[in-house]
Parts: C-alpha cells; sequence; structure tokens
C-alpha cells in the first residue's frame, strides 16, 4: 500500500522581496502572527499527510531545522532536503525522489496560503485519483501566472505559463498531488531558456496522458502568494482580519495535530505553555480546555 508523501519547496533567493530577505528566508518572514511556513505546513497536515520533506537552500536549512525540528511536537516527520540552486519547481521531485520511494506525493510551494471551508475534502478527492491533480483559482490578471485552458467538455486541454493571450481566468495555485511517476517524469523535463525545469511541462506530461485533473477553487476559497511586499502585507491583514473577527486560527499546525489525533492533550498542553505570553499560546489552552 502506498502513502502520499508531502514536499515543501521553501529555496529560492527571494529576491522580490529584498532587502528584507537578504538576511533571512522569505518562508521564515511573519505572516501576521506566524512564520509564513506554517502555513502552507498546514494544509499538508490538513490533507493527513505526516511524512513530509522541507526543500531549503543550503545557507537557511539550519534556521528552518531551529524552527520546526523534526516535526515530532506535531506527530509528524519532516525530512531535509537541500536545494543546491534553484532550477525550477518541478526540480524538487528529482531532489525528492528517495524520500518519495515511489509514493505519490502533495507538494505545496512555501510562500504559498491557502483557505477556505471545503479545502481538507477537496484533498481527499484529489487523492483518491490517480495521475496529477492541480488546483485552479479564478485570478483578474492571469497573464501573470501559469493558466488551465480547458477544451468544450470542461477536461483540460493546455497549460499555459504567463501567456500573452490567456486562455482562461483559471491560475494553476502552488499546490499539486502527482502520483508516484513524478520524479521520473521531472527526470525527463528539459530545461527552458531561462535554465529551469518548469513545473507547467512536467504538468504537460500528464496532460498528454490523459492523466491531468483540476480542482477549481470558487468564490468561498483565498489562496494567496507572499512573493512582493505588498502580497505579504496583503497576506497578513486577511489573516489577522479573519483571526479577530471569528476567533479561529489560519495555519495553526498545533490545532491540526489535535484533532487528527496526533497530538495529544498533554502534548498540546506542552505548546501552549511554549507560547505562554501570546495571543497564540492562549489559543492553544482554549484548545485544551475545549
Amino acid at each position: 500500500m502506498t502513502t502520499r508523501k508531502g514536499i515543501i519547496l521553501a529555496g529560492g533567493t527571494g529576491s522580490r522581496l529584498w532587502p528584507i530577505t537578504q538576511g533571512v528566508s522569505k518562508q521564515l518572514m511573519p505572516v501576521y502572527d506566524k512564520p509564513m511556513i506554517y502555513y502552507p505546513l498546514s494544509v499538508l497536515m490538513l490533507a493527513g499527510i505526516r511524512e513530509i520533506a522541507m526543500i531549503t537552500t543550503p545557507d537557511d536549512q539550519a534556521q528552518f531545522q531551529r524552527l520546526l525540528g523534526d516535526g515530532s511536537q506535531w506527530g509528524i516527520a519532516l525530512e531535509w532536503i537541500v536545494q543546491p540552486k534553484p532550477e525550477g519547481l518541478a526540480q524538487a521531485y528529482v531532489l525528492a525522489e528517495d524520500f518519495l520511494a515511489e509514493n505519490p506525493s502533495a507538494m505545496v510551494l512555501g510562500d504559498n496560503i491557502f483557505y477556505g471551508h471545503g479545502l481538507p475534502e477537496r484533498m481527499a478527492r484529489a487523492d483518491t485519483r490517480g495521475g496529477g491533480t492541480v488546483f485552479g483559482y479564478r485570478v483578474s490578471d492571469p497573464e501573470r501566472y501559469g493558466v488551465v485552458g480547458f477544451a468544450s467538455d470542461g477536461t483540460v486541454n493546455e497549460i499555459v505559463e504567463k501567456p500573452d493571450a490567456p486562455p482562461s481566468n483559471y491560475a494553476v495555485t502552488g499546490l499539486y498531488f502527482l502520483d508516484e511517476t513524478a520524479p521520473e517524469r521531472a527526470r525527463a523535463v528539459q530545461p527552458s531558456a531561462r535554465g529551469e525545469l518548469e513545473i507547467a511541462d512536467l504538468l504537460e506530461s500528464y496532460r498528454h496522458d490523459g492523466a491531468l485533473n483540476v480542482e477549481l477553487m470558487g468564490r468561498g476559497y483565498a489562496w494567496l502568494d507572499t512573493g512582493t511586499h505588498a502580497s505579504l502585507l496583503d497576506a497578513g491583514n486577511f489573516v489577522r482580519t479573519l483571526q479577530d473577527r471569528q476567533g479561529t486560527q489560519v495555519g495553526c499546525p498545533e490545532e491540526i495535530a489535535f484533532e487528527n489525533g496526533w497530538l495529544s492533550v498533554e502534548g498540546l498542553r506542552a505548546r501552549a505553555d511554549l507560547y505562554a505570553k501570546t495571543g497564540y499560546g492562549a489559543y492553544l489552552r482554549g484548545l485544551v480546555r475545549s
């Protein structure tokens, strides 16, 4: 029996956020009250994934390890992989091939935030399929993204990277559910003109074989890419507004682990005590009482 494993790609230089990311990885920057990396980590945990590979730059890995450890505090297992230099998103599958060990995977980009009721159910549907599944999100400026084109029957007939004439308004988000053939397919991808293994080319391999599916995220979902100063601020404001209004946390690994039965009451109480001086700790204490 195969088990879907997780990948978080948290490499890159974060040059679009310079100078604030010249001394620290972009994915360690705060998004309101939590490090950015908590949000994609939480997505994989919501999908029920407990074995996760963290792909980082050589320089940043120690900082990530100091923050996240081995994952046991959340009942998960983290494995650490170095990306010597950023050579495309599809490179992640080549780097993680030994970790995946012929298992299917779910990869999420370290600077993407997903939020919406029903997200775990959508990921559960993707988990039951063979081939590959991507998640499409309607945007007003699709020319900035990889875009899904649809045939008249609703099936995917193309994925185009940053097109001048977008075939639809649905961008491909940074969340990919791919089967066990992903590393082999990634190795067959030829570097693009910019010298990278493009994720669009990897997905095209699945589409060519009739094995690519798209889950469309509707109005009730938010997808935030925190790659610019403005979008980083917008993401923080979004999280703050939701949390203040609803009294709940967005992207809280302890809460997800507790609800999944991976973290005991004693373990949750220990995490709450660790953050005793913060609102985050108070929230965790509330979970213990409830």
